[in-house]
């Protein structure tokens, strides 16, 4: 498995694996919603704000993690958040998920990114070090239909701090639907 921090020239196909995915596990609906998404997030939002990692294997894209400037405008601290993720059907439940999001970490942490933070199930993503977290410690840029989904880390030394003030996301990710 080799993972590359590049979407150039695979954009259908990253679309593609992202509608796949979630059409299989929550339903059609839910694909072409996330595949949507991922098309307005990779055409749309700037590449100072954007991180895509893919991870394939034998030149086949089998997943894929998303990262997106999330704005603290009172806060001096760079923080990202990772939305979406999908792996391919047939791969998971191989590790593939988490070497893709650890890479994707690292490369953040290397960079400078102080702060990482998803929406989504608590035990999966904390195989990679997120734990929940609250709108005091994080305020969320749209209202939250299951706020135990809420996941942070910090990607210092230090521990996760208190981000001072409202969020702003990417225009892609201001959808309530979505959150």
């Amino acid at each position: 498995m080799d993972i590359r921090t590049t979407s150039a020239g695979r954009e259908g196909e990253i679309v593609a694996l992202f509608e796949a995915t979630f059409a299989a596990s929550e339903g059609k609906d839910e694909g072409a919603l996330i595949g949507d998404f991922v098309r307005d997030l990779l055409g749309n939002t700037p590449e100072a704000d954007l991180r895509v990692f893919c991870a394939q294997d034998g030149g086949a894209l089998i997943g894929a993690g998303i990262f997106s400037r999330l704005h603290y405008p009172e806060d001096p601290r760079g923080v990202f958040i990772l939305s979406p993720m999908a792996v391919a059907t047939e791969r998971q439940g191989q590790g593939v998920g988490q070497a893709l999001l650890r890479a994707a970490l690292a490369a953040l942490k290397s960079e400078g990114v102080d702060v990482a933070v998803t929406y989504g199930d608590p035990a999966y993503y904390g195989r990679v070090g997120f734990a929940p977290i609250t709108e005091e410690q994080a305020r969320a840029p749209l209202p939250l239909s299951f706020p135990h989904g809420w996941l942070g880390q910090s990607l210092t030394e230090e521990a996760m701090p208190a981000l001072a003030g409202p969020s702003r996301c990417v225009s892609a990710l201001n959808r309530p639907e979505l959150w």
